[in-house]
Order: structure tokens, then C-alpha cells, then sequence
């Protein structure tokens, strides 16, 4: 009878050394919908560069979001 295969998650999103993330790993990290974050980033809440044809999110650009949002959510109360 043959095992079970475990289940492969690309770890790729989760590896700290990447400095620049594709919108969907920025928003697995973030843990949010994929068109959310496009939606995010085309408005510029989240910042993101460009490589050649390709959009591409700073790691260091999600906790400076995060921080954002909580400034807010801290002005907001």
C-alpha cells in the first residue's frame, strides 16, 4: 500500500531574504484577497515598483502599510 504524500507549500512567500514580492505574495503575507491588494497598490496605499513589465512589492513596503493602518485605526478612536 503506498503513503501518503505530504502536501508542498511553496515557501517562497514566507522566505525573509526575498526583498521584492509579487502582489500575490504580498497578499498571502498580508492575508488578504489578490485583487484586494492590486487594488491597493494601484491606489498606492501599498508601495510598489516596476521591473521592466513587471509590478513588484517591497518586503519592508508591507510592514510600513501595516503601521500605516494602525496610525489610523489609533487617530480614528
Amino acid at each position: 500500500m503506498a503513503e501518503p504524500q505530504a502536501t508542498v507549500t511553496p515557501l517562497d512567500s514566507l522566505d525573509p531574504s526575498l526583498v521584492l514580492l509579487t502582489v500575490e505574495e504580498a497578499a498571502r503575507r498580508l492575508r488578504i484577497g489578490r485583487t484586494t491588494c492590486f487594488r491597493l497598490v494601484l491606489a498606492g496605499e501599498i508601495e510598489s515598483v516596476t521591473v521592466g513589465r513587471l509590478r513588484r512589492v517591497p518586503a519592508d513596503a508591507l510592514p510600513a502599510y501595516v503601521a500605516k493602518l494602525r496610525h489610523r485605526s489609533a487617530h480614528a478612536a
